[in-house]
């Protein structure tokens, strides 16, 4: 019993010296515990290999897209200029509607552009978030204020009832909020026209839910664990335009910040996406 409990204690050992980097071979003989120690070396080290390879292809990734959106940048720019000029021209009919999808698919183009650099610099950690505890209200009514210009575009309302008093989260308020326009935008997007949209706030002890729901499409339930990969587009929402990166973001996002990402639907009825912030810092800020 005594040799099983020093096995133990020394397998405990080496797994905690795996984890904060310290681990070295102790013996060097022809015992079990010798050869496992040398397996258990090899293993490390072929880890540590595959780490530093993926951080090496994960850095050429975020250079080749900055690089593209670098060279794409003034291109683009020209393209959505020259267009402009070209409905300001007094074209025909059928001129003047070539020239504005012409502007249409570019700025199309461009938001598929940033989105990627966004996308990639989150993932490689060239943009870090800074979650800081503040108040959820005032981002709340921001949010909800620049997205129902294209709401009323699309005939759709946004409720936002007034949160409770003095509600604090920790969060990064910059991509926090772009998390929840990315969540207003498709919950717009896929609503009828003359349907709503609600955004509700609830306290719980060790996180804030921020809610948004529509009364729009649905997700079919196999498509659920789906719509968060990148550029997955739903067999529901093929006939709106979109580069399916909005949720792969949003997720990043509360993920980032301690928090997580949560859908509730039904086809047909709606959705309701909910945002968890935490509410203490020790739970939230982790590098992105």
């Amino acid at each position: 019993m005594r040799g099983i409990r020093s096995t133990y204690a020394k397998l405990n050992q080496m797994v905690d010296a795996a984890i904060d980097g310290s681990f070295t071979e102790s013996e060097f003989n022809e015992t079990e515990l010798s050869k496992l120690e040398a397996k258990w070396k090899r293993f490390l080290v072929s880890a540590q290999l595959s780490q530093e390879q993926l951080q090496e292809e994960r850095a050429g990734i975020q250079a080749l897209v900055s690089d593209i959106s670098h060279q794409l940048k003034t291109p683009l720019a020209n393209i959505l200029l020259y267009a402009q000029l070209l409905e300001e021209q007094g074209l025909e009919e059928g001129s003047r509607a070539l020239a504005g999808e012409i502007k249409r698919q570019s700025e199309k183009l461009e938001f598929l552009i940033q989105s990627l650099v966004k996308a990639s610099r989150l993932e490689t950690g060239t943009f870090q978030m800074f979650p800081k505890e503040q108040e959820v209200s005032p981002m709340l009514q921001e949010v909800v204020s620049g997205a129902r210009i294209k709401a009323a575009g699309r005939e759709v309302q946004i409720g936002l009832p007034e949160p409770e008093a003095g509600l604090h989260a920790v969060f990064d308020r910059k991509w926090t909020a772009e998390a929840l326009l990315n969540l207003l935008d498709n919950a717009v997007k896929y609503s009828h026209p003359g349907s709503r949209v609600t955004v509700s706030v609830t306290g719980y002890e060790m996180f804030v839910r921020i809610g948004i729901h529509d009364q729009g499409i649905g997700i079919p339930e196999g498509e659920i664990a789906l719509v968060y990969q990148r550029f997955y587009r739903g067999s529901q929402a093929r006939g709106e335009e979109g580069v399916g990166l909005g949720l792969y973001l949003a997720r990043q996002i509360a993920e980032g910040q301690g928090g997580y990402l949560f859908a509730e639907t039904r086809l047909g009825e709606g959705s309701s996406f909910y945002l968890f912030l935490p509410k203490e810092t020790r739970c939230a800020g982790r590098d992105l």
